[in-house]
């Protein structure tokens, strides 16, 4: 009796060490299932971790795009403004220069006739040339390949010289017409304005110009020597000094 006790206890501590293996077995199935699909679902979240610091870095550039093409579209709003502003302005000054040139073309026609008129109250110095400067200006107005600064410029040079005849000692050869059937080639001299002679090439003859009457007139030999002297002068061949020429002054009298 004691025997199949004791056989019956070994049979049930058998069959609880299979259970208890059993179960061993299972709970190692479960904890490696547990721990496979907490490695699978951790591997998950680092993805998505990785995918959201990601996402975040190009949200925080895209800010930084929009912030930068934010100030930028200010800036070209500035220069677009700047730009209109500057376009407004040359406009205007494109109307002026169009409203200042209708009024220095009628004032250089003006000035040229001005110069006509100077020519041909003056004394005939150096006349046929200064004429040719004239025509020259005249032929210059209808080019269209000269700016309106330039003929400006030309005709303001044009009044220079005829300044200049007004202060300078000066000599020239040129036609002297002692009546309308004789003229001849002379030496001819001027001081500014207020005196211009005449001396025949042969030096033996002397004339002067008189405003009053704009004829040449005959001179006296007691102006040879002063008429001579000039002329050394003006050609650098004699130091300058006192002289003493013929005077002529069309004085207007009211």
């Amino acid at each position: 009796m004691n025997i199949k006790k004791t056989s019956l206890a070994l049979m049930m501590v058998g069959l609880a060490a299979g259970a208890n293996a059993d179960s061993l077995n299972s709970a190692r199935t479960i904890e490696s299932s547990i721990n496979a699909a907490s490695a699978k679902s951790q591997k998950k979240i680092d993805t998505s971790a990785e995918a959201t610091l990601s996402m975040a870095a190009e949200i925080e550039q895209l800010q930084e795009e929009v912030k930068n093409l934010t100030v930028y579209r200010d800036h070209l709003a500035r220069l677009v403004d700047s730009q209109n502003t500057e376009a407004e302005s040359l406009n205007q000054q494109i109307q002026g220069i169009k409203e200042t040139r209708q009024g220095v073309v009628p004032l250089m026609y003006k000035m040229i006739d001005g110069l006509k008129s100077i020519i041909a109250n003056d004394k005939p110095i150096r006349h046929e040339l200064r004429l040719a400067r004239i025509a020259k200006l005249e032929l210059m107005m209808a080019q269209a390949d000269i700016s309106d600064a330039e003929k400006y410029r030309r005709i303001l040079e044009a009044y220079q010289i005829e300044m200049d005849y007004g202060t300078k000692l000066g000599i020239f050869q040129g036609k002297v017409t002692l009546s309308e059937q004789d003229s001849i080639e002379a030496d001819l001299l001027y001081l500014g304005r207020i005196s211009l002679v005449a001396r025949s090439l042969d030096g033996k003859r002397y004339w002067a110009w008189n405003d009053s009457q704009s004829n040449w007139q005959n001179l006296d030999s007691q102006f040879s020597n002063d008429i001579d002297k000039a002329f050394a002068i003006a050609s650098k061949q004699a130091a300058p000094s006192l002289i003493t020429l013929p005077v002529s002054v069309n004085v207007e009298t009211k």
